[in-house]
């Protein structure tokens, strides 16, 4: 830990040196005799390096409270130096300017799709209403008139999803120092509640058996009726199926692995394959085994289209009512149910977020061998059902 007497005892050398002080606060010493305040942070994984001014214009006790400021806006998610950058910004405080900062500094956060999507409903529904007015200016009445504009149009959902992104914007320009309060906080109440829809899914067995006929029979790109198979022998979500490479699938194993930057837990996944599974697999070696995706779309390096797998439901005579690539979960998270399997290996199957986070993290490893019976089992009742036996027994647990 540094002292004053420390500091101006210290001399410089051939190399420069660092003397470390505590909690990443560091005085780097250069060969010219420079004595430089920094502090060594990680956000997001990655390790960064602040300038926080020279010695002894700035004094030990000034580089604390710089470092504990820093310390306290990464504590909100913030980074230090995109902070200074906002500050020597500050004449540009409108909400559009904060806002595309605000993205750039979510990039890395937030999946592709979502990131472009939120981007969107942003420009649409935000920018030309308020996007020129002053951040801290904005009340809560202002954002109330554009988010009515959006119910207007009958679109419930993304008003409370602007109000959302909204409020994370207002949060970050507090943290920055461009506005005083986030004023969405004004605004819990004030939107029509969004009225709650069950994910369109066959669950009747028989039912069932007659969609895997249609995928077996399903007259178009064979990666498009792959892409089916999977979904209804894995029930991932269509957004990890369609973005999954060849290195993340291990069919010798017999396992798949989803990264954690690609779940909407950003956590990994493991997905245990069935017999059934490791064969629609190699059937699509032949077809994409060349490239990095499994499921590229006729644009080379582009994934398949999140319409695909819904159009090809269509193609096949199912309304959007009634199934849908979603549907896959609901489906399988029915019938599993049904047949008697524990509910937490069912939801950590489809990974879905557990309260007891260490509960959560046993449980990934610990059940895994119990997931193996699961999916295999799932397996042959689908291929009973498609075989059109109507009266299938319960596979759980080995009956």
């Amino acid at each position: 830990m540094l002292t004053a007497t420390g500091i101006r005892g210290l001399r410089p050398a051939e190399k420069p040196y660092k003397r470390f002080d505590e909690k990443g606060l560091y005085l780097l010493v250069n060969p010219n005799g420079s004595r430089l305040w920094r502090i060594k942070y990680r956000y997001r994984g990655r390790e960064n390096h602040l300038a926080l001014g020279a010695y002894p214009e700035v004094t030990l006790k000034e580089a604390r409270d710089k470092r504990d400021a820093a310390r306290e806006l990464l504590r909100n998610e913030v980074d230090p130096a995109a902070a200074r950058r906002a500050q020597r910004n500050a004449g540009i405080n409108d909400l559009k300017a904060i806002t595309l900062e605000w993205l750039d500094s979510q990039r890395d956060r937030l999946a592709p799709n979502t990131y472009a999507k939120t981007q969107g409903q942003l420009e649409a529904n935000v920018f030309p209403y308020l996007g020129n007015l002053p951040i801290a200016e904005i009340e809560a009445a202002e954002i109330l008139r554009a988010l009515r504009r959006i119910e207007a149009r009958g679109h419930i959902e993304t008003a409370h999803r602007v109000r959302q992104r909204l409020s994370q914007i207002f949060r970050y320009a507090v943290a920055t120092g461009r506005a005083s309060r986030d004023p969405t906080a004004d605004l819990r109440g004030a939107l029509r509640p969004i009225v709650t829809r069950s994910r369109s899914a066959i669950t009747d067995p028989q039912r069932v058996g007659q969609l895997l006929r249609s995928i077996e029979a399903y007259p178009g790109h064979p990666v498009t009726r792959l892409a089916l198979e999977l979904l209804s022998l894995t029930f991932v979500r269509p957004g990890e199926l369609r973005l999954a490479t060849w290195p993340e699938v291990d069919l010798q194993e017999g396992v798949w692995r989803i990264p954690g930057e690609r779940m909407k837990m950003k956590r990994e996944h493991l997905v245990p394959l069935s017999r059934a599974a490791v064969a629609a697999f190699k059937e699509l070696l032949p077809l994409t085994g060349h490239r990095s995706l499994i499921f590229e779309s006729l644009r080379p390096g582009r994934p398949m289209s999140e319409n695909t797998v819904n159009m090809a439901l269509r193609g096949m005579g199912y309304a959007g009512d009634e199934m849908t690539a979603h549907g896959f979960r609901a489906l399988a998270s029915t019938l599993l149910h049904e047949q008697g399997w524990p509910p937490e290996v069912i939801e950590l199957q489809l990974a879905h977020a557990q309260r007891n986070q260490v509960a959560a993290a046993y449980n990934r490893s610990a059940r895994l061998e119990e997931r193996k019976r699961m999916m295999d089992q799932w397996a042959d009742y689908l291929a009973a059902l498609r075989g059109g036996t109507s009266n299938v027994i319960a596979y759980a647990k080995g009956k």
